[in-house]
Parts: structure tokens; sequence; C-alpha cells
């Protein structure tokens, strides 16, 4: 990920609200994006690739390449199940530092998983969020596949997302 800095912030519109919850989280989360609604959503300008939304004033929710997903802090803040990749210990420090998701650290697919789409991805112990990342396949190739990169890692622990202070 791009050097990350923020310009500036403006609260959006209540049809934008309803665009981001219903036409873009609803539909990488499902029912879970209950967890995240609200009525004052900020919108901050930042430099990169991403598109962050503040909810109550925390980075909680992201837009990357059209797609709304929530945050590592919004994963943190509002757990929730959908789209989920479960790595063990040994993948954990490899994840910490950016890694991609490899096929051998994998412990459990949600079913929901989708090619193209995010995905968060959490270590099997405490069920902790490690990252976010770009799934390369469907959870049902995931599940077949004995090695390769599964997972295409762009936010995780320590990163510049991570870091921003707003």
């Amino acid at each position: 990920m791009a050097k990350i800095n923020s310009r500036k912030r403006h609260i959006i519109r209540k049809s934008d609200i309803s665009r981001l919850f219903r036409g873009g989280l609803e539909e990488e989360i499902g029912t879970d994006t209950d967890l995240f609604r609200s009525t004052t959503v900020e919108l901050i300008d930042i430099t990169g690739d991403i598109s962050l939304y503040l909810i109550e004033k925390k980075p909680l929710l992201m837009e990357y390449q059209d797609q709304v997903f929530p945050t590592l802090r919004g994963a943190i803040a509002h757990p929730f199940s959908a789209r989920n990749i479960v790595v063990d210990a040994g993948a954990v420090r490899f994840m910490a530092k950016g890694a991609d998701v490899m096929r051998p650290g994998i412990v459990r697919v949600s079913d929901d998983v989708l090619a193209d789409h995010p995905v968060l991805i959490t270590e099997e112990t405490y069920g902790k969020p490690l990252a976010v990342g770009i799934a390369a396949f469907d959870a049902a190739e995931i599940n077949a596949a004995e090695t390769g990169k599964m997972v295409r890692t762009f936010h995780y622990v320590g990163d510049e997302l991570w870091n921003l202070d707003i």
C-alpha cells in the first residue's frame, strides 16, 4: 500500500450513506452490516488507492476497488463472521509483516469467500483479525488447493492505514 496522508474529510449525505451500506457493505458481509450502521458517516480523502469512512469518528470502513469492507479497526470493534479465512499460529508472524496468505497456513475458510472480493484474515487461537486481503479463489477452490497464494494482503496490523492518525 502506498504512503497514506489525509487531506480533508466531510460528512456524506444520507443517500450516499444508504448506498454505502445497502449497495456496498451488505454485498460483502450480509446482515452483519447492521453492526456498522450510523447516521453520521464521514468520508476522509486520503492519498492511496482506498477511500476511508469514519463511523462515529472512527475509521471503521474502507472502499477498495469499488468494494466496501471493514478496516481492521472495524473488524475489531464489530466482529463479524462473513468472508473469513483463519490461519494457523505459524502464519501470524508473516501476516504481521504484510505477507500474502499461502495455502499451507490456512485452517478454515468460510463458505461465502469469493474470488476477487475482500476477506478478513484472522488467527486460529483467539480469532483476532490480522489482515484484510483480496481472495484469489472461491472458498471451494481454496479448500481443494494444497499449495499456492490464496489471498493478496493489502491492509494489516501495523501498516500505514492502521497507524493513520485522524
